[in-house]
Parts: structure tokens; sequence; C-alpha cells
């Protein structure tokens, strides 16, 4: 049988629901000083790079941005591959005395997140971490509350939210797909 897919955003739409998160983060902390913006791997490095651009342009603030590989604290990492290639985490900066606002294209389980808390705190001991993900699709497994959604997607557990962003896949869009 064949996968139905539904887009969600498109590229315009992504460009707009990042420029409103990055309002919400530049309210929510009454300007970004302090802060540092840290994609989880993959897809969230390319969406904090997006956010630290769209801050820049509205504020004029150059934040430094980051990236996490959670690779070595995932819970499943038996399960999913024998042999994991792991990227350093990139620190722009000390993360003492910082807010750190982790960024993700998806959150489901929290799990990742999880994982990614767990990574930064053995880099450091920031004041501060805040979350911001493209698309929360619910069925969370542990207790994580992102500050800063996209977009809220109710799912069931046999439908996927497909992110792809020009800087990994050539093309900007998110799609819900229900594999039958």
């Amino acid at each position: 049988m064949t996968a139905k897919k539904q887009t969600l955003l498109d590229e315009e739409a992504i460009r707009r629901t990042l420029t409103r998160i990055s309002h919400e983060m530049m309210e929510k902390n009454k300007g970004m000083d302090d802060c540092i913006l840290l994609g989880i791997r993959t897809r969230g490095y390319p969406l904090a790079e997006q956010l630290a651009a769209n801050i820049k342009r509205i504020e004029g603030v150059a934040l430094p941005v980051g990236s996490i590989d959670i690779t070595l604290y995932r819970d499943d990492l038996e399960q999913k591959q024998s042999d994991p290639k792991i990227h350093d985490l990139e620190l722009p900066t000390s993360l003492e005395g910082k807010k750190v606002i982790l960024v993700d294209d998806v959150l489901y389980t929290g799990r990742t997140v999880r994982a990614a808390m767990d990574a930064l705190m053995d880099k450091g001991r920031p004041n501060q971490i805040q979350l911001a993900v493209l698309v929360d699709r619910g069925h969370r497994e542990l207790p994580i509350r992102p500050d800063y959604v996209g977009k809220n997607v109710p799912t069931s557990r046999s439908e996927l939210i497909r992110v792809h962003l020009s800087q990994t896949d050539d093309i900007d869009k998110v799609s819900i797909v229900q594999n039958n």
C-alpha cells in the first residue's frame, strides 16, 4: 500500500513560523543577552541558524549558534545502530551563566530533548534551558514541554512528521505521512 502524504507547512509558512518564534524568544527573554541557540542534529541546527538570522535582522543582535549531537546519550542506542556516526558538540561559547535555547524540528516522546539536556549538562551549567520546536506532535513519554512551538499537530502513532529543510534536503516543507 502507498503512504498518504499531506503538506502541513510550505516554504512561506515555515519562514513565517520561524519569524514568529524569533519574536517570542526576544519577548520572553527581554532581549537576547546571554542567550545561545543550540540546534539538535540534524535538522535543529539549520532551524537555529535561521532563528539567529531573524533575530539579527530584527534586533541587530548576533547570537552564538552551535549544534548538539545526542547520539551517545540516546536510551535506544543499541536498537538504532551498531556503529553510530558521532559529531562533536559545537559550542560557540561557554555555557556558564547563559540561557541555552535548544532547537529541534519535531517534538514527539521527549526522549531526544532529554538526551540533549544530558549532553548539554556534561559540557557546563547554563542558568536556564529553553526549548523551541518547529512541530509538536504530542505523545509525550517524559514531562517535557516546549517554550516555543511553531505548529501543534495532533497525530496518531502510525503517522510520521517529515521535515525537509533546504540546507539538508534542498526543499523547505513539513509533511504528515500516514502509513497504511
